[in-house]
């Protein structure tokens, strides 16, 4: 029992009403950042206790030179927090006929969403990670990917990119800057 308190705290943090929870709206082919503004006007603060999309930071080339560039984790993907899914579920519906298609919802698992808090922080940003390869495997020295190498599917050393592996199956493919500066 005093296992799942544990796991709950960690989640979210407790207000009045109960724990907040985090959701996924998916905006498919629609502006996110529209969504967005579109949730924080018209959603109460009964149903709604914060919206926001998941950025990260990504190293990418051009004119000779590598740039920092902040990107959307998820495209398409709205976060909502609320401690109250049913009270959320009909706010949305209602305001349904403004979005230009059916609106999905979906709950994130706690495993994930305690991922994505660690990973993010208050901010809700992912920085650049570095790290090295060390006997085939990655071993991350510095940013919010260190420690969490057993979440690593895959490194793309050449865009500076790596696949992050969730429990749930609602987030696909995400991946986050990395930096592999020595291979042994």
């Amino acid at each position: 029992m005093n296992k799942h308190i544990k796991i709950f705290r960690r989640v979210g943090y407790f207000t009045k009403e109960g724990i907040i929870i985090w959701y996924i709206l998916v905006c498919q082919g629609q502006d996110e950042q529209q969504i967005l503004d579109s949730c924080r006007g018209i959603l109460s603060g009964k149903s709604l206790t914060d919206a926001f999309v998941l950025t990260y930071d990504r190293m990418r080339r051009y004119e000779g030179n590598w740039h920092l560039e902040k990107c959307i984790l998820f495209p398409e993907r709205v976060f909502l927090e609320s401690s109250n899914e049913k009270a959320l579920r009909n706010a949305l519906r209602q305001c349904q006929n403004i979005m230009e298609q059916k609106i999905s919802l979906i709950r994130l698992e706690i495993q994930d969403e305690m991922f994505l808090r660690d990973l993010c922080g208050k901010e809700k940003h992912m920085k650049m990670s570095r790290g090295v390869i060390q006997k085939g495997g990655a071993r991350v020295t510095e940013g919010p990917l260190k420690g969490n190498e057993n979440r690593i599917g895959k490194i793309d050393r050449h865009r500076r990119l790596a696949r992050l592996k969730f429990t749930g199956h609602e987030l696909g493919n995400v991946w986050a800057g990395l930096e592999i500066f020595e291979k042994n």
